[in-house]
């Protein structure tokens, strides 16, 4: 039975940071540099809009709700630790956690506390955003990067664990 829901919990971990990788390399690649070419008001502006219109039950679910079946996988994993795959399984979770999570919290979020914070037309606001378009998608690359690996070492204990 536990061996089941495991499995279950498994492949839901894997595409659900499949999916927030996804977003956040779409950020990467696309919305930030689409941001860095236009004047930094407008930047800011949209970028504060984004950070704002980010508070919603889709993407805090798609983020957050994947932490949470990380954290019950990886107690998982301790339990049934002589199973195929479990090492994976704990190892896409702690990736996730800290890789995804950890680096939201500590990375991008001050970062976005620092851009809300700002007048988009002043001298200050113009500073911060050549500093926030470097250091905020360095760490987004991080974070798509921990998520799209994560995603790849529950796959991994999918296979092995059948």
């Amino acid at each position: 039975m536990l061996t089941n829901a495991l499995f279950a919990l498994t492949f839901a971990a894997a595409l659900a940071s499949a999916l927030v990788s996804g977003i956040f390399y779409a950020f990467s690649t696309s919305v930030m540099r689409a941001l860095g070419t236009i004047a930094p008001t407008h930047g800011i502006t949209a970028m504060q809009s984004i950070n704002v219109a980010v508070f919603n039950a889709w993407f805090m679910g798609a983020m957050f709700g994947t932490a949470a079946l990380c954290l019950v996988l990886a107690i998982g994993s301790f339990l049934s630790w002589q199973q195929p795959g479990a090492g994976y399984t704990l190892a896409g979770s702690l990736l996730y956690l800290v890789g995804t999570i950890l680096v939201t919290i500590v990375f991008n979020v001050p970062l976005n506390d620092a851009l809300a914070a700002i007048k988009a037309t002043s001298a200050e606001g113009a500073q911060l955003w050549t500093r926030y378009l470097t250091d905020w998608t360095w760490w987004n690359h991080v974070r798509s990067a921990a998520a799209l690996a994560a995603a790849a070492l529950f796959i991994a204990a999918l296979v092995v664990s059948r």
